[in-house]
């Protein structure tokens, strides 16, 4: 009986209904669709994005540097390390090699111990890098770190992966925590740790000077040249490098100065 009538007053209240609504939803989705499309251009194609696949072809090397290096970890599987170290980018010599080491407290990438070792073993300049976890704390992060990477003289600095903020966590609360990975690191090795994240999570929530004196590496993407008008060290300029001695796809870097300065940023490199 009730649903009767409640079928009853629908279709009297059709009849009612104003002419605008035959026109309201394909505005709302011309409008979604015009929401959508600046989001995307926003977070990933635009100046200061971080991840965009181009749509036609590879992205062209960015022009003017010499100095270029990859970072890895266990996705590149085994690495033919003899091919890897003739193997050139723009006429160029690979120069570095980023490692992943460990994520989080607890995890240890699958690859890292063979990867480290054969990095200095083929001659390269070795990094490794530290993927930041929200999941737990920043001395248990430091620790865990130091505990499983094992730098020496002629290493590049150790290196913070940070790319997610924590929802439970302010951001000055957030910035403490990474201040205290990077000062623990830093009192054991004394140097200043490497900052890899990209820009917007930069200026969204690490645009204070405290993190103004950490070596930066920028990651973006398919662009000619980085627009960031701060200070920064490396750029991660493409997720989709090819490279003999890997199979699949590969991060490549560049360093913003010469071979030389790449070598007095190692560790050891100003000691008397």
């Amino acid at each position: 009986m009730n649903q009767r009538k409640s079928s009853h007053k629908r279709k009297h209240s059709t009849k009612r209904r104003p002419h605008h609504y035959h026109w309201a939803w394909p505005v709302g989705g011309l409008l979604m669709l015009a929401l959508y499309a600046w989001a995307f251009y926003y977070f990933f194609v635009g100046p200061t994005g971080f991840r965009w696949r181009a749509m036609y072809g590879d992205a062209n090397y960015p022009l003017g540097y010499e100095i270029h290096g990859i970072d890895i970890s266990h996705y590149q599987g085994d690495i033919d390390w003899h091919k890897l170290e003739r193997a050139k980018i723009t006429g160029c010599p690979l120069r570095f090699v980023f490692i992943k080491s460990t994520e989080g407290a607890s995890q240890i990438d699958d690859r890292f111990a063979i990867n480290f070792r054969q990095a200095r073993q083929h001659g390269f300049i070795r990094g490794v890098y530290h993927f930041w976890s929200n999941t737990s704390g920043p001395r248990e992060q430091a620790y865990h770190f130091l505990d499983n990477v094992k730098l020496e003289n002629g290493d590049l600095p150790p290196v913070l992966d940070i790319e997610h903020k924590p929802a439970d966590r302010t951001t000055e609360e957030f910035q403490q925590d990474v201040l205290l990975w990077l000062h623990i690191v830093e009192d054991r090795y004394h140097v200043k740790p490497i900052l890899y994240t990209y820009y917007k999570f930069k200026e969204q929530y690490l645009n204070t000077t405290a993190f103004e004196q950490y070596p930066y590496w920028i990651a973006h993407y398919y662009v000619p040249e980085v627009t960031y008008q701060g200070q920064w060290r490396f750029w991660q300029h493409t997720d989709a490098g090819r490279l003999p001695g890997i199979k699949g796809e590969v991060d490549l870097d560049i360093y913003n100065g010469s071979y030389y300065d790449l070598l007095q940023l190692c560790i050891g490199a100003n000691q008397e």
